[in-house]
């Protein structure tokens, strides 16, 4: 059974109750809201705890009505006709009072008189008696209230702790010394420490800087630094023992959850580079050589060859596979936008800046990578900056006076000549030797056409899944138009080539000439030849069945060796052959 709140107290009432004895020189007995003895003197001090329900029939009346009660004859009064120490009742004279808190009686305070010289002083001064046993009460239910306000202030402070423990973010609660006297769950795991940090005294000191509306803050515990995010308040006076609360997360807690914000993930391997041509397969051998190093990539290649896709090939094949991928296209960002959104800002830091500040790219990408497309295009002044950052691996948001260090591979691409634009004074040189540490040439689809059929054999499957179109096959004459055209815009031309193929697909589900876009079925080369009924050159035809021939039976040694077989040559001339194409 729950203790009663006098039960709580009772080492304080029954204080209270010899105090009251002594200076009266009357015996006191003090009972709960229950009927139990919380305190007695004289004859009742070695009958403390005992149930009175049986007979307290005195104290039953005060419970019920919270009147005083004087009871000059005990035993005869018509309160104790019930009690079974009715006509023998040791007791001369009782006077009792409610105990009270606030609105509720927790329990009964009486003066009990044993001889007829102390009936005689009660009654000699009745209303002192009265008068002094109210003020013992009142006393007694203070403690009571202090006691109900320690057990709802602990109440709050689990509840709060429950509540605190299942949040992401970090808690400390402090004291006015600055000693950790609560921390969550989360806190300890963020900040590496143990149960043993209570009383640790933190030193927290904002940087002055802030993002998303966010103060950042060094915060520094048993000799560890730390740079957080987050709020720091002080707590209302009134709480003795809490001074402030921090609530926080660490910067890379910040940093990934705009991250997922803000990147839509694409889940790419290896696999979604498509092709088995010899120049495929060595770029994708490449890749896997340099994908866990640390080292700078420089992707060349046309425009639409998929320099991006090579990109976050290397991201998922590295270490770095489970840490941010961010692309920035360096030349489709105003060159007065391209450097905030590269290194961030703090609020202020500008006209026209978000006030909440703005994290960059490179700290979004701490840990893993990010990815400069069209790094070509980027202004001058921007290159020096940048130049600066790789070599230092630290920045400094516009703005701000705080160096911050990150961890990032950096892979940079470019459909421009560097070389050419490093003569023309567009393009800082030492910054070109830091960004092609590694470089990665992705081929154009002239230069692997036996890659055509895959090409579009897995597109057709993609963009009928996304119609809901039912398009079973394309047919030969169609093939061989989409293998002789050149493909300026590389593979990006032929995705959206096939897109617009399948949309112009009738019920048949047969891709033929007529689905083909205009320009493409129009085309001629530059000898007047165009795709339908011309006379190309025997070379051509030539090379055109060879590659055939090898994508039927296969890129590889096996696979050549049974297309010159078939194409009725030797092997030797066969790679001859293919080398006369390259």
């Amino acid at each position: 059974m729950k203790k009663t709140i006098l039960q709580e107290i009772q080492d304080v009432v029954i204080q209270y109750g010899k105090v009251i004895s002594h200076v009266i020189k009357m015996d006191v007995e003090i009972v709960d809201a229950n009927l139990f003895r919380i305190s007695g003197t004289g004859i009742y001090n070695n009958q403390i705890n005992i149930d009175m329900s049986k007979e307290g029939f005195v104290y039953k009346q005060v419970l019920a009505t919270g009147k005083t009660q004087l009871i000059e004859k005990p035993g005869e009064h018509i309160f104790c006709t019930l009690c079974p120490k009715q006509g023998r009742c040791e007791e001369k004279m009782e006077l009792c009072t409610p105990i009270k808190l606030n609105d509720e009686i927790i329990g009964v305070i009486g003066l009990i008189c044993f001889n007829e010289e102390q009936k005689e002083k009660l009654l000699d001064d009745i209303d002192f008696y009265q008068l002094f046993i109210l003020q013992i009460a009142e006393f007694i239910s203070a403690k009571a209230y202090e006691q109900r306000e320690r057990e709802r202030d602990q109440v709050i402070t689990t509840l709060l702790m429950h509540v605190i423990n299942n949040v992401d973010k970090g808690v400390l609660i402090l004291n006015q010394n600055n000693q950790i006297i609560q921390i969550n769950n989360s806190a300890v795991k963020q900040l590496q420490l143990t149960s043993a940090c209570i009383n640790e005294k933190v030193a927290i000191e904002s940087t002055g800087d802030s993002m998303l509306g966010v103060e950042e803050y060094k915060v520094t515990i048993a000799q560890k630094k730390f740079k957080l995010m987050g709020d720091l308040q002080t707590v209302s006076p009134g709480f003795a023992v809490y001074d402030k609360i921090f609530i926080f997360n660490e910067m890379k807690s910040v940093k990934s959850d705009i991250y997922g914000l803000t990147n839509v993930a694409k889940s790419v391997s290896l696999e979604n580079i498509i092709g088995e041509s010899e120049a495929i397969k060595q770029l994708k051998n490449k890749i896997r050589k340099v994908a866990d190093s640390n080292s700078t990539v420089l992707v060349s290649g046309q425009s639409g060859t998929g320099k991006e896709l090579v990109a976050r090939a290397i991201h998922a094949e590295s270490n770095r596979s489970t840490k941010p991928f961010i692309a920035v296209n360096c030349g489709a960002i105003p060159d007065t936008l391209l450097e905030s959104e590269l290194f961030g800002y703090i609020k202020g830091a500008f006209t026209g800046a978000d006030p909440r500040g703005k994290i960059g790219k490179f700290e979004l990408a701490n840990k893993g990578v990010i990815f400069l497309d069209e790094v070509g295009d980027m202004p001058i002044y921007l290159q020096v900056k940048l130049l600066r950052v790789l070599q230092e691996r630290k920045l400094v948001r516009i703005g701000s006076n705080q160096l911050i260090s990150f961890d990032v591979r950096v892979i940079a691409a470019t459909n421009k000549d560097l070389k050419a634009l490093i003569k023309e004074n567009k393009f800082r040189e030492d910054l070109f030797y830091r960004l092609n540490v590694i470089p990665l040439e992705v081929p154009s689809l002239a230069q692997r056409i036996e890659d055509i059929h895959m090409l579009v054999t897995n597109t057709m499957a993609k963009y009928c899944g996304l119609f809901h179109k039912e398009v079973r096959t394309i047919d030969q004459a169609t093939m061989e138009i989409l293998m002789r055209y050149p493909w300026p815009g590389n593979v990006r031309e032929l995705e959206n080539t096939i897109e617009f193929m399948i949309n112009m697909a009738d019920d048949l589900g047969v891709l033929t000439k007529e689905t083909l876009p205009r320009n493409i079925r129009e085309y001629k080369n530059s000898r007047g030849q165009g795709n339908e009924g011309a006379i190309r050159l025997l070379r051509e035809v030539e090379q055109e069945h060879i590659m055939k021939a090898i994508a039927f039976y296969g890129d590889n040694t096996k696979g050549k060796q049974i297309a010159a077989k078939q194409l009725g040559i030797g092997i030797a001339t066969l790679y001859r052959k293919l080398n006369e194409r390259l």
